[in-house]
């Protein structure tokens, strides 16, 4: 049996630094996007579930809106608020997808970015009605990273399959469109694909792996013959020291 936790308020409290250093952001055009379909502006209340470490609501936070953060994982929580409390328009929630304690028709815009796949259900689609105004959106963000699209994300990708305990259970893949659509009002949405990448050196690629919930820390078994592993395929792969991890960043937009 694995020794990762499977329960995301608690999973990612050791990964709390290097998901700070080393995960995606999310692209400009996202913004646009949301400025376009569902006129996301200064005056918008937004609800960012699955918060974690801030990336998300500082994305956000660009367009002058007001984010609540809710995260029920503390580690997390304190990261972002050490990041983003003196940043107007922030509020960090101690809460989760299922009990936000938002007020009732208080948002215009609930927003999950890499985070959905943790919460879908039917008492999320709850709490998230419970939340919104009667007009209001839900936008489920993922930067999805490519497995097959370079040498390196090949290799990248086996490693991950090999060594990452619980990699194929927790893969934001599983939530596909007919999950999307049992989610959604009446079944409808729209899916926006923006491209996306990192360019890291070694020292990046570590942290970047290491950020993630299911690969092995420091101390867990499997650990050390992953690290070599992905030291070799580094070395085999890199141009001027640096390997590139692509993503499609994807945008499914709904009521």
């Amino acid at each position: 049996m694995s020794d990762v936790s499977r329960d995301p308020e608690k999973r990612f409290s050791n990964r709390v630094a290097d998901y700070v250093k080393y995960r995606p952001g999310y692209p400009d055009g996202i913004l646009e996007l949301l400025r376009e379909k569902v006129g996301l502006s200064a005056r918008s209340m937004v609800a960012d579930i699955g918060s974690g470490t801030g990336i998300s609501a500082e994305f956000l936070l660009q367009v002058g809106c007001t984010v609540h953060a809710v995260e029920p994982n503390a580690d997390m929580r304190a990261a972002a608020e050490l990041m983003l409390s003196g940043r107007a328009g922030f509020h960090s929630v101690a809460g989760a997808a299922t009990a936000t304690t938002l007020p009732e028709r208080s948002v215009d815009l609930v927003v999950a970015a890499q985070a959905f796949h943790w919460f879908a259900g039917e008492a999320t689609r709850a709490e998230f009605d419970r939340i919104l105004k009667p007009e209001g959106w839900v936008a489920l963000i993922w930067n999805v990273r490519k497995v097959d699209s370079t040498p390196f994300l090949v290799a990248y990708e086996a490693l991950l399959l090999k060594h990452a305990t619980d990699y194929g259970q927790v893969r934001h893949e599983l939530v596909d469109d007919k999950v999307l659509a049992s989610f959604f009002r009446d079944g409808k949405f729209s899916s926006t694909s923006f491209p996306n990448a990192q360019y890291f050196d070694y020292d990046g690629l570590k942290g970047r792996l290491l950020s993630s919930s299911y690969a092995p820390a420091v101390g867990q078994a499997g650990h050390e013959e992953m690290m070599a592993e992905l030291e070799r395929i580094f070395r085999e792969y890199e141009v001027e020291g640096k390997v590139a991890i692509d993503y499609d960043t994807w945008v499914h937009l709904g009521r």
